[in-house]
C-alpha cells in the first residue's frame, strides 16, 4: 500500500538547544498536536522544519538522528529564509490576506522568492524520501506551491492537501500579485480539503475566474486530469481531553494545581460566582479587543452580575517582534486595565488576565471550571479551543458563545452564535449563556459532545485518507481512457492497413483552441498545412463536421479538397460541389428568440449573439464566469417554456447556449455521409455536447475520441487540441 508522507511547516516535535545538548519537546499548535497521535499510530514519516538552526553538519546529523526516533525528517532553513518565507510571505502576506485583513498585507518580491525557494526545498525532501505507491499529505498555507512542484517532478505520487485557515473570496485573493501561482500550486494535488463548504466554494470560484477551468460539482477539470475538492472539519483527540478532565474532577482540593486551587477559592468566596473563559493566541484575527468591549458592555447593561462573574483571559504571546502584534498587546493591556479600574473592587477583579502559555493540565482545569467559554474570533479557520472546551466539560453544565466567523460554528449549532463586531449582541449572548437553565445547557452540550466525539482527529484523518484513496481510484479509471502509446500504435497500424478511411473532425476546441470571440478562431498556417497533407493520403476521406455556419466554413475552407458539414448537419458541401441544404423547415422562430437573447446580452457584459441559418447562439465565454453560468441557467429556463410545440431544441455547449432547428445533429449527418460507403476505418474527434451524438451514431468498430476530460460516450480521450494535431501528424508518417 505504501507509506504516508506528511509535510508541514512545523513538525509535531521541535528540537531545542540546551548548551551543547539537543532536546526533543512537543510542538504547540492545532495541527502538530492534532495529527501527532494519528502520525504515531500509522506507518508514516513527517517532514518539516525542526525549530532549530544547526551551526554545522555535526549538529545537523544529531538533529536528524533525534527526529528519526519520532518518525520525522528535517528541512533545515537559514535564519534569512525563516524571516522572509515564514515571517514574510507566509505571515505578512498570506495570513492577513486569507483572514480578510488586507490593510495588514505586505507584498514584497523578496518574500515571494524565499517562499518559492522553501517550497522547492520541501518538495525536494519529499521526492528524496518518496517510494513507489507512497501517498503525500501536504498541510497549510506555508506550503501552497508544493503540490504542483511534486506533480511536475513526480507525477506518479498520490497527493493530498489540507488548508487549515480560511480560503478567502475571489475579491480578496485577486489582490494577491502571485494569485495564479498560488492556485496552480494547489491544483497539483489530487484532493484538496477545507474545513468548511464556504472555503471550498471560494476556492472553486477563484479557480474558475482566475484560471478558467470548468468545474462540475466538486471536480475541477484540468486538461489531462481531475482535481477533487471536499470538506473535512478538523477534530481533536477527544478521549485525551475527556480522560484528563475526569482525572481533574476526581482530585481533592489538596491534589489540585495552584491554578485550580485559586479558581476554587474564587468560586467559594461568594455564592453563585461564575467564570467566563477566553483562550487565544495574541493575534489580530482573534478579536480580543472586541471581546473585551463586549464584556464591558455586558457589565454595564447587567449590573446584577457585578462581583459575581469574572472573565479569565489567557492570551498566549505570539510574534512579539512584529509591530501590529505589539500594538495589539498594548490595546489589550489598556482595555483590561480600564475595565478592572471601572468595575473592580477590593474583593473582585472583573478580568483575570494571563499573558503567557499554560501547561496542558492547567488548560484542562480552566476548561472544567468555566461556566462559559467566550470565543469570538473575527475570522478563524476552525478554532479547536471550542472543541477542546466541549470535550473537557464532563459535567455538561458549560455553555459556548462562539463567533459565526469561526469554522467550528458550522458544526456547533447548539452554541450561542454571535457576530463579534456587534458588541451589544455579544453582551446579550454572555447574559443568555450565564442565565440558561441547566437542563438546556446539558442538552446542548451533550449534542455537541456526541458530534465532536464521533468526528474526532482520528476520524478526520482517516476520512481524508479514505477520500484520497477514492480520488486516486477515480483518477486511475479516468487515465485508463487516455490514449496510451500502445493504443496509439494500434490505431495507426489499423489506419495504414485500411482500404477505405474516414476522419471526422470537429473544429472549435478540437483542431483549434477556443477564442473569446468566435470569429477570432481563424485557421493558422500549421492547421492548413496539416489538413492539406491528410487529404493527399490514399483512400482517405476527411470530413470537417462543425456547428459553425456555412459562410464561415466556406470563407476558411471553401477552396480545400475535403468535405464540410456546417450547423451540425444542416448544410453539407462535398468536395468540389455546392452547399446542399439538408433542412427544409422555416426559421420564423428566430424572430421571437432574438430579442430575448439581446436582453441577455444587455444584462451580461461580455456576452454576444451569433446568428446562423438554422440556429442562434448566445456566447458567454468573455463574460464573468459565474454570472455567465447563472444567466445561462436563466436563459435555458426562459427558452424552455417558449419553444414548446415548436421544432426547436436547446443545446448547452462550452460557454454557449445554442437554439437550433430540431432533427438535425452531427450523428445523423455522419450516418448520412457514410451511407453507401464501405469504410473499414473510422476515426472521430470532438470536444462538445453535439459531438456525443456523433460518437453514439458511428459504427461500433469506430474510434471515437473525446477532446478533454469530461464524461463521454467516447471510449478514449486526449487532453487538448494540440494532442489532436500531434495525433494527425502521426498519420502522415
Amino acid at each position: 500500500m505504501g507509506r504516508l508522507i506528511i509535510a508541514s511547516n512545523r513538525l509535531p516535535v521541535k528540537i531545542e538547544k540546551n548548551g551543547e545538548e539537543m532536546l526533543i519537546t512537543p510542538s504547540a499548535g492545532g495541527l502538530a498536536t492534532g495529527l501527532k497521535s494519528y502520525h504515531k499510530g500509522s506507518d508514516s514519516v513527517w517532514i518539516g522544519w525542526p525549530g532549530v538552526i544547526p551551526q554545522n553538519k555535526e549538529e545537523e546529523k544529531t538533529v536528524t538522528k533525534l527526529l528519526k526516533t519520532e518518525q520525522c525528517l528535517p528541512v533545515f532553513l537559514s535564519e534569512d529564509l525563516i524571516s522572509k518565507y515564514y515571517g514574510g510571505f507566509s505571515n505578512a502576506t498570506l495570513w492577513p490576506l486569507f483572514h480578510y485583513f488586507t490593510e495588514f498585507t505586505k507584498f514584497k518580491a523578496r518574500y515571494w522568492e524565499a517562499y518559492l525557494q522553501v517550497n522547492e526545498m520541501f518538495a525536494e525532501a519529499i521526492i528524496e524520501n518518496a517510494q513507489k505507491n507512497d501517498k503525500v499529505w501536504v498541510h497549510d498555507y506555508q506550503l501552497l506551491l508544493v503540490p504542483n512542484i511534486l506533480r511536475q517532478r513526480r507525477p506518479d505520487l498520490k497527493i493530498g492537501f489540507f488548508l487549515h485557515i480560511p480560503f478567502p473570496s475571489y475579491e480578496i485573493i485577486r489582490t494577491l500579485p502571485k494569485r495564479q501561482d498560488i492556485i496552480s500550486g494547489l491544483l497539483g494535488a489530487d484532493l484538496i480539503g477545507f474545513h468548511t463548504y464556504d472555503y471550498a466554494r471560494h476556492f472553486i470560484s477563484s479557480v474558475k475566474r482566475l484560471l478558467g477551468y470548468d468545474v462540475e460539482f466538486n471536480q475541477i477539470k484540468l486538461e489531462n486530469r481531475q482535481v477533487f475538492i471536499d470538506v473535512f472539519p478538523m477534530g481533536i483527540d477527544y478521549k485525551k481531553f475527556e480522560n484528563l478532565a475526569n482525572e481533574v474532577q476526581s482530585k481533592s482540593i489538596q491534589e489540585r494545581s495552584k491554578v485550580h486551587q485559586d479558581i476554587d477559592r474564587f468560586l467559594m468566596s461568594i455564592p453563585d460566582r461564575k467564570l467566563i473563559l477566553s483562550i487565544d493566541r495574541l493575534d489580530y484575527t482573534k478579536g480580543i479587543p472586541h471581546r473585551l468591549k463586549s464584556y464591558r458592555r455586558f457589565l454595564k447593561t447587567h449590573p446584577e452580575f457585578l462581583e459575581k462573574v469574572s472573565l479569565i483571559m489567557l492570551t498566549v504571546p505570539s510574534r512579539t517582534d512584529v509591530e501590529q502584534y505589539q500594538n495589539l498587546k498594548n490595546e489589550v493591556d489598556i482595555l483590561v486595565g480600564n475595565i478592572n479600574g471601572e468595575f473592580g473592587t477590593l474583593n473582585w477583579t472583573p478580568v483575570i488576565y494571563f499573558y503567557r502559555s499554560m501547561p496542558f493540565e492547567n488548560l484542562i482545569e480552566l476548561y472544567s471550571s468555566a461556566d462559559v467559554a467566550l470565543l469570538t474570533p473575527l475570522r478563524d479557520g476552525m478554532n479547536l479551543v471550542a472543541k477542546e472546551y466541549i470535550a473537557a466539560k464532563v459535567n455538561q453544565k458549560g455553555m459556548l458563545v462562539l463567533s459565526e466567523m469561526a469554522g467550528a460554528a458550522k458544526e456547533l449549532g447548539e452554541a450561542i452564535s454571535v457576530n463579534p463586531n456587534d458588541y451589544a449582541d455579544t453582551a446579550e449572548a454572555i447574559y443568555e449563556a450565564l442565565t440558561m437553565p441547566d437542563e438546556d445547557r446539558i442538552k446542548r452540550m451533550r449534542a455537541m459532545q456526541r458530534r465532536i466525539k464521533r468526528y474526532d482527529i482520528h476520524k478526520w484523518a482517516s476520512e481524508f485518507m479514505k477520500a484520497l484513496d477514492s480520488t486516486i481510484a477515480k483518477q486511475s479509471d479516468f487515465q485508463a481512457r487516455k490514449i496510451s502509446a500502445s493504443l496509439r500504435k494500434k490505431i495507426l497500424s489499423e489506419f495504414r492497413g485500411a482500404k477505405s478511411k474516414v476522419l471526422f473532425l470537429d473544429y472549435d476546441g478540437t483542431i483549434q483552441r477556443y477564442f473569446d470571440k468566435p470569429q477570432a478562431a481563424i485557421p493558422d498556417n500549421e492547421l492548413y498545412k496539416l489538413l492539406d497533407q491528410i487529404v493527399l493520403l490514399e483512400n482517405t476521406s476527411l470530413v470537417l463536421i462543425s456547428g459553425r455556419d456555412r459562410h464561415t466554413l466556406e470563407a476558411w475552407f471553401g477552396d480545400k479538397n475535403f468535405d464540410l458539414i456546417a450547423e451540425h448537419g444542416a448544410w453539407v458541401r462535398q468536395t468540389g460541389e455546392k452547399w446542399e441544404d439538408k433542412k427544409t423547415v422555416d426559421s420564423d422562430w428566430k424572430e421571437k428568440i432574438h430579442p430575448i437573447l439581446e436582453s441577455f446580452v444587455d444584462s451580461t457584459p461580455g456576452s454576444l449573439i451569433e446568428e446562423k441559418d438554422y440556429s442562434l447562439v448566445w456566447h458567454y465565454r468573455k463574460a464573468d464566469i459565474e454570472l455567465g453560468v447563472l444567466r445561462a441557467l436563466e436563459l435555458t429556463d426562459t427558452l424552455s417554456n417558449l419553444i414548446l410545440n415548436q421544432e426547436v431544441e436547446i443545446i448547452e455547449g462550452k460557454k454557449l447556449i445554442e437554439i437550433k432547428a430540431s432533427g438535425i445533429n452531427k450523428g445523423t449527418a455522419a450516418v448520412d455521409f457514410l451511407d453507401g460507403k464501405s469504410a473499414d476505418f473510422i476515426l472521430a474527434f470532438g470536444d462538445g455536447t453535439t459531438d456525443e451524438l456523433m460518437f453514439k451514431a458511428l459504427p461500433k468498430d469506430s474510434y471515437a475520441v473525446k477532446v478533454g476530460s469530461e464524461n463521454s460516450t467516447a471510449d478514449y480521450y486526449v487532453s487538448n487540441y494540440k494532442e489532436v494535431r500531434n495525433f494527425l501528424k502521426e498519420l502522415l508518417k
